[in-house]
């Protein structure tokens, strides 16, 4: 299953979400995201966004802690080598968190798709397949 330039860069959300910062003091620093199809690109300027750091969503194991206080919702998103990144939205809006687990579940299940596929493909151009197959038939 080839994905089309269109399907790619399709935004499914646009706005901003805060970061935890990685140095000592851990400060919340506001940040533009946007998250697509197959990534969610963070960027710290609105105006420039030039400069960002782009983390896709097959480098994303899962969306975990999820915890509401008072006026934030707060979640961790946790890479396939097992890095944590903290964010926090405000709790009023479609919080960031259920846009980005449902975007990484569509993404997994097409790239499922696309391996089946592929598998299939694979087993069905191969001769020897074809004659066990034909073996096991009654």
């Amino acid at each position: 299953m080839k994905m089309s330039a269109e399907e790619i860069s399709q935004v499914l959300k646009e706005g901003e979400l805060e970061k935890r910062s990685d140095n000592l003091l851990q400060f919340w620093k506001r940040k533009t995201c946007v998250l697509t199809t197959d990534s969610l690109n963070i960027y710290a300027d609105t105006q420039k966004r030039s400069k960002g750091k782009e983390l896709k969503l097959q480098s994303i194991k899962k969306v975990d802690c999820v915890e509401r206080t008072g006026k934030f919702v707060y979640f961790t998103i946790v890479t396939t080598d097992n890095k944590e990144i903290d964010f926090r939205c405000s709790g009023e809006e479609n919080c960031w968190n259920a846009v980005i687990t449902m975007a990484l579940i569509d993404y997994q299940n097409r790239k499922a798709i696309q391996d089946f596929k592929t598998r299939q493909d694979n087993e069905s151009t191969s001769p020897g397949q074809q004659e066990r197959r034909m073996a096991r038939a009654p």
